[in-house]
């Protein structure tokens, strides 16, 4: 091979968001919509880096007719007055419709003022208003009685209808069992997380899997608040549905790959010395007797007990010269 030789390098197999956007000639926040919506496939970063569009994903939506417009059309995001517009209705009613869950946001942000903004597909509401069957709630001058009831009483299926569409986007991007335990998990308040899932090891290896809020603040500030507000499910029919669905998940997660738990160490066995103090069976010898002197040259007398030493310092002195006073 010559020396001049170039080699080209290869390009890679999957390619970050922001370069597969810029491939798409799409903007970020409109590939991430996409991603979410199932409209465009991705994998997991090997490296851990988080989640990579493949090369032959790219290549197959290039191929298809009007890219980028097809795919920013089916992206593209209304608010309610846009939305009103879309569906040639007054604000007021497009908010009652949202309200009533007829239409779902598929996105929200907070504003200056920290008010909740919902975000809606603009290819969803021109569907929804080119069907005739809901010719009645477009048109009517007032709202049914049966409807409009339910508002009166509070009701506003917004957030509802906003979790049950990021948890089918997260259950899809979950590899096992056990991150879509974690999906589930993240619209259950922590108390309800636990009357499920008791064992603490269990609950520790869940929580790993459990992803937080899309939009949020800095840890207990208000916008962290609402966000952890409107992930979390409050009405009691949709609580019982998540337990039960995580109950189900959980099952699976355990009899695919139980939860890890710490090993016990085992404490080290003491060495063997060998046999200490004599055996009930065997009487010890003189060299082993207890009490007995190991000193050389110094007769074994069982009934005369060794002298102590005579203690050292100043005590040991004075008793010294007190004796000797005493014989003399």
């Amino acid at each position: 091979m010559s020396a001049d030789t170039i080699t080209t390098p290869h390009p890679p197999l999957a390619f970050t968001p922001s370069r597969a956007a810029r491939e798409l000639g799409l903007k970020r926040g409109e590939l991430d919509l996409a991603v979410h919506l199932g409209l465009i496939r991705t994998v997991p970063d090997e490296g851990g880096g988080g989640r990579r569009v493949p090369r032959s994903e790219i290549d197959r939506l290039r191929t298809g007719d009007g890219v980028p417009e097809s795919l920013q059309d089916r992206v593209r995001v209304v608010g309610t007055t846009e939305g009103a517009d879309v569906m040639n209705v007054s604000a007021g009613r497009f908010t009652r419709l949202a309200r009533l869950g007829v239409v779902a946001p598929v996105k929200w942000y907070l504003n200056r003022y920290r008010a909740v903004v919902w975000l809606y597909l603009a290819d969803e509401l021109k569907q929804f208003a080119a069907d005739e069957k809901n010719a009645p709630l477009l048109n009517a001058r007032r709202m049914p009685e049966g409807p409009r009831g339910l508002l009166d009483a509070g009701l506003d299926l917004r957030p509802r209808n906003w979790r049950g569409r990021h948890r089918g986007f997260l259950l899809r991007l979950a590899e096992d069992p056990w991150e879509s335990a974690g999906a589930v998990a993240a619209f259950l308040d922590p108390v309800q997380v636990g009357e499920i899932v008791p064992d603490p090891y269990e609950r520790s290896h869940l929580i790993r899997f459990r992803p937080g809020p899309p939009a949020s603040g800095a840890p207990g500030s208000p916008a962290a608040l609402i966000a952890e507000r409107i992930m979390t499910a409050d009405d009691p029919d949709e609580i019982s549905l998540l337990r039960a669905d995580l109950a189900a998940v959980l099952a699976e997660a355990r009899e695919r790959r139980p939860a890890p738990r710490p090993t016990a160490k085992r404490a080290p066995a003491p060495e063997h010395r060998g046999h200490v103090g004599p055996s009930r069976t065997e009487e010890p010898s003189r060299a082993e007797a207890p009490g007995r002197s190991e000193k050389p040259g110094r007769p074994d007398n069982p009934e005369r007990p060794e002298e102590p030493q005579p203690p050292r310092g100043f005590l040991g002195r004075l008793r010294r010269r007190t004796r000797r006073a005493t014989t003399t």
